[in-house]
C-alpha cells in the first residue's frame, strides 16, 4: 500500500477532504522522522514502537570483489509491532 493509497482510504473512512488528510498524514510522518532523528522512540499503544536500534563496527564482505570493508557503528530505525497489532495479523492473514 501506497501513502496516497492510505489517504484515498482514511478520505473514504472519514468523509474529511483529501487535502486535510494528506497534511495530517504528512505531519504524522515528519514528526516520527524528526522525533527519531532527535535519538527519541516512539510508542503508539495498540499498534507499535518505532525505536532506535545500536549496530556495533564489524567488518563485512565485498563479495564480487572479494575483499573486507570495515562497517562503522551506527543507528538504525526500527518498528515492533505491539502485541495486539501481530495478534490481528496472525488472526486475519493465511501463511501460503
Amino acid at each position: 500500500m501506497t501513502k496516497a493509497e492510505i489517504v484515498t482510504e482514511i478520505v473514504a473512512k472519514t468523509d474529511l477532504e483529501k487535502p486535510t488528510v494528506i497534511a495530517t498524514v504528512e505531519a504524522f510522518m515528519e514528526t516520527i522522522k524528526s522525533t527519531m532523528a532527535k535519538g527519541e522512540n516512539i510508542y503508539i499503544r495498540g499498534f507499535g514502537t518505532f525505536l532506535l536500534k545500536k549496530r556495533a563496527a564489524k567488518v563485512g564482505r565485498n563479495i564480487s570483489k572479494g575483499t573486507s570493508v570495515f562497517v562503522p557503528a551506527h543507528t538504525i530505525a526500527a518498528f515492533k509491532p505491539a502485541k495486539e497489532f501481530t495478534a490481528e495479523i496472525r488472526s486475519k492473514v493465511k501463511v501460503k
